[in-house]
């Protein structure tokens, strides 16, 4: 049973395969990141820069952004069901970030075909939280391939599992809690205690996602054609190493099914933070892992469309035996 969601979802999903982020259309997430530079210094200045304050920002921003989208969308179906469809399509294709995840890292790939390394570090900055302007060509491809493979996570498999929880809303709110982890969720001197909460969220909200992803991966791998069995063990042996509960796994993922290892030392505002080593140096890093490690987000994000559709599906066809069983209790 495909219901009207399951058709919004697949239809936002090929949106954003086409237009990716394109600067002149309006995007939640921009309006996002403005709330929260305005509420950042208001909630510091009446509460201080602590943890109660930050845990009131990611309250704000990502309840705000549920209900926004909620009674936008209720206010829509009173007007036109329509019109509804075409806001709910609107705001899945706004919180999902494949085309975009695509092109940036393609640019760095390109700069590096060129030849021009400093090109490609900046390329990278824009991705990256991590100091770019002493990398190496490695290191520059390594910074690619981790941000490609954890944006598969946050930027494509969980919005789509939050859909099928809670439709757009729940999707929104899940993106604004995602872009203010990256805004706020910081380990430095002005964000270790104000960013708890952000970063604390944006862990528990991509826990399921990023463990369920676990059984996509090697199947995105064999049709890449690059090696299933490798992605599978490297996933579960490696996949708890990294500091961050979840980005780990799809990173150690995508390092076996290339044979490569990935983690390091990062540099961040002047200061290194040495990441766990991930997969085997079965070969070295190289600039073709750019968009190779593109292709198999792409594997995955539509695996996991499939199942999540297909779940929806499965819920919904439960839907009669549910009242069923209620009747037959007398409610």
């Amino acid at each position: 049973m495909i219901d009207e969601l399951s058709v919004s979802m697949m239809a936002a999903f090929g949106l954003d395969r086409i237009l990716g982020d394109p600067r002149w259309l309006p995007h939640p997430v921009r309006l996002i990141g403005r709330v929260t530079v305005r509420l950042e210094p208001l909630l510091t200045r009446l509460f201080g820069r602590n943890r109660s304050s930050g845990t009131l920002l990611a309250a704000m921003v990502a309840g705000g952004a549920y209900f926004a989208v909620w009674g936008i969308l209720n206010a829509a179906e009173r007007f036109d069901h329509r019109l509804t469809l075409i806001l709910t399509v609107y705001f899945l294709y706004s919180a999902l970030a494949a085309r975009d995840l695509d092109q940036e890292s393609m640019k760095v790939f390109r700069s590096l075909q060129r030849g021009d390394r400093n090109a490609a570090r900046k390329d990278l900055s824009m991705i990256v939280g991590r100091s770019t302007d002493q990398l190496n060509e490695r290191e520059i491809v390594r910074g690619a391939v981790e941000t490609i493979a954890e944006g598969t996570v946050d930027g494509i498999l969980s919005p789509l599992f939050f859909v099928v929880l809670g439709g757009a809303p729940l999707a929104m709110a899940f993106k604004a809690a995602n872009t203010l982890d990256s805004m706020t969720g910081h380990r430095d001197e002005r964000y270790i205690r104000f960013g708890w909460a952000s970063a604390r969220l944006d862990d528990l909200l991509n826990l399921v996602p990023a463990r369920v992803a676990r059984f996509f991966y090697p199947v995105a791998s064999l049709l890449c054609g690059l090696n299933a069995a490798r992605c599978w063990s490297v996933s579960w042996r490696d996949g708890r190493k990294s500091p961050s509960p979840n980005a780990a796994i799809s990173e150690a993922a995508v390092a076996g099914a290339l044979g490569v290892q990935l983690g390091g030392v990062n540099i961040y505002q002047g200061k290194a933070e040495k990441r766990p080593h991930l997969g085997d140096a079965l070969r070295d890093l190289e600039p073709r892992d750019i968009p190779r490690a593109v292709k198999w987000m792409y594997a995955t994000s539509i695996i996991g469309l499939a199942f999540f559709t297909g779940i929806r599906a499965f819920i919904l066809s439960m839907e009669p035996w549910r009242h069923l069983s209620w009747q037959a209790l007398g409610t």
